[in-house]
């Protein structure tokens, strides 16, 4: 078992890491609001689909400005304000954000979420949470 997986298998309370499930998203939701720092600031991991087709298509980078205006991107900053408990989409908890820069709020999979420091106590847990979603699905 390698770090990631012993992690991941300490804060689920498992022996080996388990596959991604409601239960035990609402586990590790409960373990990442218990320890994360609410004042990090997150950012994206990498681009949200939705701007996947203006950041590596042939779109119009005018139309991508725009959009961004209203839509979530992977390059703002965000506060967390929670980690919804209802709603589950995609294998994925879902993250209430608020913009820094104007103070939208908005719902975006936790697993597309990291903090700005590349590094610390806050990057590590959800950059193993992303890697529990996208691995053991």
């Amino acid at each position: 078992m390698d770090a990631d997986e012993a992690r991941i298998s300490k804060i689920l309370e498992t022996k080996e890491v388990p596959a991604v499930s409601e239960e035990n998203l609402l586990k590790y939701r409960k373990y990442l609001l218990q320890h994360l720092d609410r004042k990090a600031i997150l950012t994206g991991r990498e681009d949200f689909p939705w701007e996947e087709k203006y950041v590596f298509g042939p779109y119009s980078h005018t139309e991508y400005e725009k959009l961004k205006r209203t839509n979530p991107s992977y390059t703002d900053e965000y506060e967390l304000i929670d980690i919804l408990e209802n709603e589950i989409e995609e294998n994925d908890l879902i993250a209430k954000v608020k913009r820094l820069s104007d103070r939208r709020i908005f719902a975006i999979g936790l697993s597309w979420l990291t903090t700005k420091k590349n590094k610390g106590k806050d990057y590590q847990l959800l950059d193993d949470f992303a890697t529990w979603v996208v691995n053991w699905f």
